[in-house]
């Protein structure tokens, strides 16, 4: 009901500060979510805002396989400055790891994300209580040196921290220049480029993304110095999932795919694990937010200022893991120890 979306726009908006006076773009790519757009823009108009639509052509070529950071903008300086521009940027095509998406929130623009189904949107709109503790988890990452995962299924891993910054996930923003993702709520950080080191078993349940899939058989990762020597499956187990993962890597050409990128944990307890046999469409947001799952990301770390670009992304949320910062357990095989970072129904 397009009725209801405009409202759940609006209500996103307000939590991002949108006031009169302010300009508030929408990016578009060929036919796909101009009903978000026109929600957008109501919602906008509604808070005093100037807004417009920036619809993008639908590409020449459609890639086989999800490549990141590239983008309808690529060599488009004209859209590029208008989205410059305004106040706030509502992506609706996805811009993240996008030297473009740089450029604009360097000009102090803020940025949302919204490719989400409407569902979802509505079910995990974000609250003030949910950021407050995602701040807090946040500030606990950013100030840790360590970070050593475990699991009964054999991962222990172990990242040097402190090179990259803390990012936090909230599903609005109301800040200059800061992006976000709606529906989100995580923290992540990336470990140093040569940091990471140990095993990785990913187990049946364990999701995909950009797959889209749950983990069937499991798989066993060995990292060293920061990038993937190894994949395989485990003994008396199919190796299915660990070819599919190894022939995506490989169909990219860039040893950069291996290498390991951010990595941080959920805290929406709304959120579902069983959420992609629930919707069509999307990125998986639901999973990555999930209440103490931990995700772990291979490829492209620029998002935090490194040098890995490669276009070859992973998201990987597991669960059940437990995980420590500095030796303090924070993540207890899936529960959050930390009362802060707990819904207040279960402090």
């Amino acid at each position: 009901d397009q009725s209801l979306f405009n409202e759940i726009c609006l209500q996103q908006l307000r939590l991002s500060g949108v006031h009169e006076g302010e300009t508030v773009a929408v990016l578009t790519t060929g036919d796909e979510r101009a009903d978000y757009a026109s929600a957008f823009m109501w919602a906008a108009q509604k808070l005093g805002a100037s807004t417009f639509h920036l619809r993008l052509p639908s590409p020449v070529e459609v890639s086989a396989v999800w490549r990141v950071g590239e983008t309808g903008l690529a060599g488009n300086r004209v859209a590029v400055e208008a989205l410059k521009a305004a106040d706030m940027v509502v992506d609706c095509t996805f811009l993240l790891f996008s030297e473009e998406q740089f450029e604009i929130q360097g000009a102090g623009t803020r940025i949302l994300t919204a490719v989400e189904p409407p569902e979802l949107l509505a079910r995990l709109m974000p609250t003030r209580e949910l950021r407050e503790r995602v701040e807090v988890a946040a500030d606990r990452l950013a100030k840790a040196a360590t970070m050593r995962i475990t699991s009964p299924h054999g991962t222990d891993v172990t990242y040097r921290l402190g090179v990259y910054p803390t990012v936090s996930e909230y599903g609005y923003t109301d800040q200059p220049g800061r992006w976000d993702h709606w529906p989100a709520a995580f923290v992540f950080t990336g470990g140093a480029d040569d940091g990471v080191d140990g095993t990785i078993v990913l187990a049946p349940g364990d999701v995909l993304l950009p797959f889209n899939t749950y983990v069937q058989h499991p798989v066993k990762l060995t990292i060293e110095a920061g990038f993937i020597r190894d994949i395989r499956g485990l003994p008396g187990h199919s190796s299915l999932d660990a070819d599919l993962l190894t022939s995506y890597i490989e169909s990219f050409d860039d040893p950069r795919g291996y290498g390991m990128s951010h990595v941080g944990w959920g805290l929406d307890e709304r959120a579902h694990w069983h959420g992609l046999t629930q919707f069509v469409g999307g990125m998986g947001m639901e999973l990555r937010s999930f209440y103490g799952n931990v995700m772990f990301s291979i490829g492209p770390n620029n998002e935090l200022g490194g040098p890995n670009d490669t276009a070859c992304h992973f998201d990987i949320p597991m669960r059940g893991c437990s995980l420590y910062l500095d030796d303090e357990l924070i993540v207890d095989a899936g529960e959050l120890t930390v009362p802060e970072m707990r819904p207040a129904t279960q402090r």
